[in-house]
Order: C-alpha cells, then structure tokens, then sequence
C-alpha cells in the first residue's frame, strides 16, 4: 500500500491529464535542486536534443533521490523548465519512463526565456516525501 494519496479531481476542478492536482503524505521533505542535462563529469549531454537532455536530466534526478532514501515513486511535485514549449512532447515521453504515469506527481510546466547557459533546453526540480525510515 502506498503512503502517498492522489486526488487527481478535487471537487469543483476540472480532472488533469498526465499529472495530479494534489498529493499528499506522511513523512520527510526532500527538495531536490533544478537538474540539468550534464553527465557526473560536469559535460553536457545532448546538445540541440530535447529528449537526450531530459534523460540525462531524470537520470540525474533520480540519483539525487537515490542518495536522499527515495525514488520517483516518492515525488510529489516536479516543475519543468523549458526554453522552447515546442520541446513539452518529447520532454513528458522521456519523463514518463521515469515516472508511474498512473499515479504522476503534481506538476507544473514553463517556458522560461532562458536558462543560465545558452545550450540548455530545460531544467526540472522536484519536491518528494520519504518514508520516516529512508535513509
């Protein structure tokens, strides 16, 4: 049984598509930065390839939660920086190999003007609940 509770259609709001309006839990608060698509060496990874950054960017991500005691099952927020909502599609495909699309964290996505270096076509950063007992 999962600790987390979904409500993907709270009373009076319209049901979401491919995430949850609300969801909440018992347990520790784990913030996890902005990631952004550069490899354990600090290299960029898929430069010009929206779906190559946002692999290296999740794969990222779920080894901050990794080293927290969680695991994407624990996320319940993500927001996604994009600089070009053209790229949302191929973005959410790779985000749905790392997520339960079943049960999606609550989510928000932007397009920014720019991220801190030119190359980068998007950041994503999460809020997750952990078990008491993680870590």
């Amino acid at each position: 049984m999962t600790r987390l509770t979904h409500i993907s259609a709270p009373a009076g709001v319209a049901p979401s598509d491919g995430y949850t309006h609300v969801v909440t839990g018992p347990g520790r608060l784990a913030a996890v930065a902005g990631q952004l698509p550069f490899d354990e060496k600090g290299a960029l990874v898929g430069e010009g390839d929206p779906a190559a950054q946002a692999r290296q960017v999740f794969t990222n991500m779920r080894a901050c939660l990794a080293a927290a005691g969680g695991t994407f099952d624990d996320v319940v927020k993500l927001t996604v920086h994009l600089t070009d909502m053209a790229h949302l599609a191929e973005v959410l495909a790779v985000r749905d190999e790392f997520i339960d699309t079943a049960r999606p964290p609550a989510s928000t996505v932007m397009q920014v003007a720019a991220l801190f270096r030119p190359e980068l076509l998007l950041e994503v950063d999460a809020l997750a609940i952990l078990a008491d007992d993680a870590h």
